[in-house]
């Protein structure tokens, strides 16, 4: 049977409740600039706002003037979104932490072996990570590369999560792999 094979994340869309308070959060908070916004084409009673969260991709809020926030922690069942992870820099996440207690907003820090992150919900209870990899790639190799690498790595050593040791040795590996070189 053939695949339907994707090719990256088209956008996210998440349930909001006003306008302001998406804007608030998701431009005011999280830096993402507010593109457009046009009525919910499924839903007349609903509006469709646009945000780019630094990709050029879109994260998308459904928001409706009679809702409130909800400001409790969104279902963690079967079926729904456990959080929303997005990229930041490392410069950006040595100072989510200070900016985040400026806002009296409550967070939860991860060190994840090769990756940092940082854990905090929207006024609707969603959970948003911000998150940065240990490592750079190097050019023409990407990010998924290096973690399976570094995750084959982890189990033929016998490890028990991925360190900076499996990094930097997988990253040593696929540009031995990659770029030619006239010593070899």
């Amino acid at each position: 049977m053939r695949k339907l094979q994707v090719q990256g994340v088209h956008h996210i869309s998440i349930i909001g409740s006003t306008r302001q308070s998406a804007i608030d959060f998701w431009e005011g908070l999280l830096g993402m600039p507010f593109l457009f916004e046009q009525p919910n084409l499924s839903r007349p009673d609903e509006n469709h706002l646009y945000f780019d969260p630094g990709d050029g991709r879109l994260m998308t809020v459904f928001t409706d003037e009679s809702r409130q926030d909800a400001n409790k922690p969104a279902p963690r069942e079967i079926g729904c979104v456990e959080h929303i992870a997005f990229n930041v820099s490392k410069a950006t996440h040595n100072q989510v932490a200070k900016r985040l207690e400026e806002r009296k907003i409550e967070f939860i820090a991860h060190d994840r072996g090769f990756m940092d992150s940082i854990y905090f919900r929207d006024p609707n209870g969603l959970k948003v990570e911000l998150a940065c990899y240990k490592f750079e790639a190097p050019e023409g190799i990407r990010e998924a590369d290096i973690l399976m690498r570094a995750y084959q790595l982890r189990v033929a050593r016998g490890d028990h999560h991925i360190v900076d040791e499996h990094l930097a040795d997988a990253i040593e590996e696929l540009v031995a792999e990659n770029r030619k070189s006239l010593s070899r």
